[in-house]
């Protein structure tokens, strides 16, 4: 059941007042017509007679039907003693009933005894029984005595004080020996007796109570005490002599069984249900002082009730009757056993108490918590010693001090809310309650404590403990969670979540927010030169940097790697020129502050930084806008690297757009449009073929082929020949080496089959006779690549049949990230298996000279940028023949790449240069004309304005040369 449910079943409903109230009302006009009727005498004697025995009779019955049907509603220790009220109610009902027979139907003087005597007799037995029931039972045989003594202390009592008043009288009747005195003496005898037995019940049920059901059990109490009373008055002198039907006294036995019959119901509806919220059980027991004495005083006030009794013998002047003096004595020996009882009990609850309270004071002085107990008002009145160790201060010392002059002033107002809070709570929903504060120590520190607070007699009970190392453990825990472990700057889930803010909270629509993405160009070259401690001293002292430039109230943070972020937030201002130009002046500061030189190690260290920059437009998503961030970042590194980029929506679409062609290039390697050519690479001294370079071509819908340069627009697989340079010259191949290490896993399928088609066709060459090497382009960051697994070119040999000797790799070294020590140890291998080596692009990437150095490499192949411009550039033709001449100094065999004319043939052949590939000879074959270059063997070499030997394809036919061309590459049908 729900909190709002069970507060409203706890709430009296107005509904079920009313019903109770009307109820109430109409027992007491019902009862107090019955009194008015009788005072009147109802009129006649014959209406008298009726409603003094049948309208008893009939509130008789109601009352046992009433209770009856209540025992069989409930399912609970009470349902016996609502039974024998039922069985009560209906003996007193039966006797009106024959004394209605006697006195209305037959006219006749009721006769004594009768039948009627019997069933009054037969009322209080049951009565009796159902009030033990519902008293609550002793737990003990201590307990046991008590009970039965008090009940004869009341009863005896009542008996000295009867006796003395109006029994004796009918005893010395009994003993006068007339005729049928005895009968009618012991009648007179026994109704008193009854009544004083219920009488006691009653008193003994009242001090004893169950808890169960307290008001109906009340009222039923107070239903049975009118009967007794009205029962008592009726077996007085006074009164029996001159009693008739339907007499004012009949009202007292009609009022109790009514009162009876609405007992179990109507109290029940009145019943308040769970204790007042807020309101402590000691409080309401000390609302009460003189009803929780009460039991205490019962056997002195039934002491004094006998002595009355005496007395009463004393001043009459009467001599004392034997049954008051021995009724009188075994009531005080009763009195003296039962405080001789109480005496040991009080013995023995005096020692488990101090027992109990010698535990408990050891439990917590050794306790290594404080417990402090807190009046109302705020001040404390005990503190356990534990608050010297905890706090630093004695617990005499606290006694007496306001708690809330201990509580941190920034933590009060909480404390102070939490606890009105617990106070105004249902207790039984929420017993405790838990607070976390700051505490004044003894030196003058806050500590953070917790604290389990109970209530206690309206103030509160505090059990506290330092958790001061547990909050700085978080605090650590939550930073390092938070910040990055080398830096302490933000990381990137903090980052994000900043970002987040910005966009949500009260700089929501602050379109000058703006976000930074930092990378550090050349960071990877300090790893690989001077190890990777001076990289993270490097970046330790960069983060340093960025902290420092960033405005108070800005985010810099590292994202991972040598990448960093700032979040710069807006000023409001909505002028796009304005935002655009403060955002790009933070951008150059921070730019201009990473890249100045780093002292690391006793050396300088210079890296730049590329930063793209993107701004919180309307309707963006945090996402969103690190995205933008990012590729604006990759736009100013594709740009030439240590400048700054605003982010524009087409690097979004060209992000697509290249998404899009990864789909059409899977699309196309797995319905086999692409078609591997090759062209022949010639002996520039004897024209003989030496090698065929494997190039990759697609198929387009109209027949003509592309090469992988002009299908992606990168340059990871732009193999020679027309229409598809090793090494794309000038900006644009630049641009499209830079942008080759983001597409790289687009194009990683396409290596992969590039070099397995040409390790397979290569094997059936050989095996038709043709020791042709193929040469297969291959970069080095594909060579390490971890999707291609180590041995993989191995296999792939094995598979095939083809000997190692009839592959050369053309690696590509272009990206400074490159693990030199990787890639030796891999190309070493593979050339001890006798796999060839060539250093593609030569003269044109940044690490020639350190791969000369490290690599095993057989041949170098000529940047197709110098071939092109070494007949008419004087600078080129020094730089190549430069270039050429290291290549014969260390004996290795070198193949210029782009050979178009007949005049660059002349030339690199008289710079030493031994093998061509080119226009000047064949464009890229496929295999049927491959074959038959083959079985020819050699190419014409020009030895003056020579033509190329292959146009079109045919040996010796013209062909039309097309200088730098990258649309398309005509290659005739086969």
């Amino acid at each position: 059941m729900s909190t709002p449910g069970a507060a409203l079943l706890n709430r009296p409903s107005v509904s079920g007042g009313g019903k109770g109230l009307a109820m109430q009302l109409l027992l007491a006009v019902v009862s107090g017509g019955y009194a008015v009727g009788a005072a009147l005498n109802w009129g006649s004697e014959e209406v008298a007679e009726i409603m003094g025995d049948f309208g008893l009779s009939a509130a008789g019955l109601l009352a046992a039907v009433s209770c009856y049907t209540y025992a069989r509603a409930i399912d609970s220790r009470e349902r016996p003693a609502w039974l024998l009220f039922a069985f009560s109610s209906l003996m007193g009902a039966g006797g009106n009933a024959v004394w209605g027979w006697y006195e209305v139907i037959l006219g006749e003087e009721v006769p004594k005894p009768s039948l009627a005597d019997f069933a009054f007799l037969c009322f209080a037995p049951p009565a009796i029984v159902g009030l033990l029931v519902l008293a609550k039972r002793p737990v003990t045989r201590a307990g046991w005595v008590c009970l039965g003594l008090d009940s004869w202390l009341i009863g005896g009592s009542l008996l000295t004080l009867s006796w003395s008043l109006a029994l004796a009288h009918a005893a010395r009747t009994a003993q006068s020996g007339a005729p049928g005195s005895v009968p009618r003496a012991a009648l007179s005898l026994a109704y008193p007796l009854l009544d004083i037995a219920l009488v006691s019940m009653v008193l003994v049920l009242h001090f004893r109570r169950s808890e169960t059901n307290r008001s109906a059990v009340n009222t039923a109490i107070a239903a049975l005490a009118l009967t007794v009373l009205s029962d008592a008055l009726f077996t007085s002198p006074l009164l029996s002599a001159e009693y008739q039907s339907g007499q004012l006294l009949d009202a007292g036995w009609f009022a109790g069984s009514l009162l009876l019959a609405y007992a179990p119901w109507g109290a029940r509806r009145l019943h308040p249900g769970p204790e007042p919220a807020g309101r402590p059980r000691a409080d309401r027991a000390h609302s009460r002082p003189i009803t929780g004495s009460l039991p205490a005083l019962t056997p002195y006030l039934a002491a004094a009730v006998c002595t009355l009794g005496i007395l009463y013998n004393v001043v009459d002047g009467r001599k004392v009757d034997r049954m008051v003096v021995f009724t009188g004595c075994t009531v005080v020996l009763a009195l003296v056993i039962r405080q001789g009882i109480m005496l040991l009990d009080n013995i023995a609850l005096t020692q488990e108490l101090a027992q109990k309270e010698n535990h408990f004071r050891s439990l917590v002085q050794g306790s290594s918590d404080v417990i402090m107990i807190a009046a109302p008002t705020g001040t404390l009145r005990y503190v356990s010693p534990a608050a010297a160790g905890v706090y630093g201060r004695e617990a005499e010392e606290l006694v007496g001090t306001e708690l809330a002059t201990l509580i941190h002033p920034d933590d009060l107002g909480r404390v102070v809310h939490e606890v009105r809070r617990f106070l105004a709570a249902p207790p039984a929903e929420e017993p405790t309650t838990r607070i976390e504060c700051r505490f004044k120590s003894g030196g003058g520190e806050w500590l953070n404590v917790e604290s389990t607070v109970n209530r206690h007699q309206g103030g509160l009970i505090l059990n506290s403990r330092d958790v001061t190392e547990r909050v700085r453990l978080q605090a650590q825990l939550q930073h390092s969670a938070e910040h990055d472990a080398l830096t302490d700057l933000p990381n990137r889930a903090l980052f994000t979540r900043r970002v987040r803010q910005a966009l949500t909270g009260r700089r929501a629509g602050d379109h000058s927010t703006a976000v930074l993405f930092i990378d550090l160009d050349g960071f990877k070259a300090v790893n690989d030169t001077i190890g990777h401690q001076a990289g993270d001293e490097l970046l330790v002292e960069a983060a340093r940097r960025l902290q420092d430039s960033v405005r108070a109230g800005d985010t810099a943070a590292r994202l991972g790697g040598d990448e960093f972020a700032a979040l710069i937030l807006g000023d409001g201002n909505r002028d796009p020129g304005a935002r655009e130009y403060q955002v790009r002046e933070i951008a150059d500061r921070l730019r201009t502050t990473l890249s100045q030189p780093y002292r690391i190690g006793g050396s300088e260290v210079r890296v730049a930084a590329s930063i793209g920059a993107a701004f919180a437009d309307s309707g963006i998503t945090p996402s969103d806008l690190m995205r933008n961030a990012d590729l604006a970042m990759y736009r100013a590194k594709a740009g030439g690297k240590d400048r700054v980029e605003l982010y524009a929506p087409q690097m979004q679409a060209e992000v697509v757009r290249k998404a899009e062609l990864a789909g059409r290039l899977r699309t196309a390697l797995h319905e086999g449009e692409f078609a591997l050519l090759h062209q022949p690479v010639v002996s520039l001294a004897t024209g003989e073929v030496s090698a065929v370079a494997a190039q990759a071509r697609w198929r387009s819908a109209q027949g003509i082929l592309f090469t992988p340069a002009e299908f992606l627009r990168v340059a990871e697989y732009s193999e020679g020949g027309t229409g598809g340079p090793a090494g794309v010259p000038g900006a644009a191949g630049h641009d499209a080496s830079r942008a080759a290490g983001h597409d790289a896993s687009r194009t990683a399928e396409l290596g992969r089959w590039l070099l397995e088609e040409a390790v397979e066709q290569a094997a059936d060459r050989h095996r038709a006779g043709h020791d042709v090497p193929v040469a297969v382009r291959m970069t080095a960051q594909r060579l390490l690549d971890r999707s291609m697994p180590l041995g993989s070119v191995e296999a792939l040999l094995t598979r095939h049949g083809l000997p190692s000797g009839a592959l050369v790799l053309e690696l590509a070294v272009s990206d400074p990230r490159v693990p030199f020590d990787d890639l030796e140890r891999r190309l070493s291998a593979l050339h001890r298996l006798g796999v060839g080596i060539s250093l593609d692009g030569f003269g044109s990437g940044y690490a020639a000279i350190s791969a000369l150095r490290r690599l095993p490499v057989d041949m170098l192949k000529l940047d197709r940028g110098l071939v092109e411009g070494v007949v008419e550039s004087a600078r080129l033709h020094k730089i190549t023949a430069g270039l050429l001449r290291i290549a014969n100094d260390l004996g290795m065999r070198s193949v210029a790449d782009g050979v178009d004319l007949p005049e660059q043939v002349l030339a690199l052949r008289a710079m030493g240069c031994t093998h061509g590939q080119g226009m000047a000879f064949s464009g890229p074959l496929d295999e049927y004309r491959l074959r038959r270059a083959l079985v020819r063997g050699t190419f014409p070499v020009p030895g003056g304005a020579a033509q190329p030997a292959l146009a079109g394809g045919s040996p010796g036919g013209p062909m039309a040369i097309r200088r730098g061309s990258h649309n398309e590459t005509p290659v005739p049908p086969t």
